[in-house]
């Protein structure tokens, strides 16, 4: 068990140290060497291969194991839940006028008044994948499932931070007045105001993604678990 685990650790850190590698450090050279599409192909390359990795990792170890707390009882599950459902509205809305995404209006994206999810944070997609990983440890929280959803997590939300920093570069002053007026951490206060299309595309996009839990892996989640 002590070999699974770390084939984990090692696929964890393979995982969260090549996104930080090639999306700071090393961009910038394999862009010039690669050129554009050659990077992103490389890129996705690499992420899908260390992903996968870590997946496969992930499931040769048992379910089965010590638990840190009882995730099975109401509050747990009612706590995810509610994330789950927070996550898909910040993932839905984050491809709607997103200045951090790669596109060639970014610049004037970023000079907008922030609306819909961004009225949250600018980082919604990042903080759908954290809100995720947290409702994940929440029910159920094994050695092996920290282990996956930390590495999400923490490439997440340092990964937002470093984002910061690498969109002040690549579109200057643009970013500087978006990072104004925004928040990194979720005001909460501006779910009220995410707007229909996020509120409509979350909420199925959470139903269908919990229904999904019951035929993969036997377990209902989300509304699911009372209906």
């Amino acid at each position: 068990m002590d070999q699974e685990y770390a084939q984990l650790v090692a696929a964890a850190l393979a995982f969260v140290g090549s996104h930080f590698a090639l999306s700071h450090p090393l961009r910038s050279a394999l862009v010039k060497r690669l050129g554009p599409g050659g990077f992103q192909g490389l890129y996705s390359l690499v992420a899908i291969a260390t992903f996968a990795w870590l997946v496969f990792a992930f499931r040769a170890i048992p379910p089965q194991g010590e638990l840190l707390w009882n995730g099975a009882g109401a509050p747990p599950w009612g706590a995810a839940t509610l994330l789950m459902l927070a996550a898909s509205v910040l993932l839905v809305g984050s491809f709607m006028g997103n200045p951090a995404l790669p596109q060639p209006n970014a610049k004037s994206l970023a000079m907008h008044h922030p609306k819909g999810v961004f009225r949250i944070t600018r980082h919604p997609m990042m903080w759908s994948f954290a809100m995720w990983s947290a409702a994940h440890v929440l029910v159920s929280p094994s050695p092996r499932v920290i282990i996956l959803s930390g590495a999400i997590a923490f490439l997440a939300l340092v990964g937002a931070h470093l984002q910061d920093r690498k969109k002040a570069v690549l579109i200057g002053e643009s970013w500087s007045i978006w990072r104004h007026r925004t928040h990194y951490w979720p005001d909460l206060g501006g779910f009220a105001k995410a707007g229909a299309v996020p509120w409509l595309g979350g909420i199925a996009l959470w139903l269908s993604a919990t229904w999904a839990h019951i035929p993969a892996i036997g377990i209902a989640a989300g509304a699911w678990r009372w209906l």
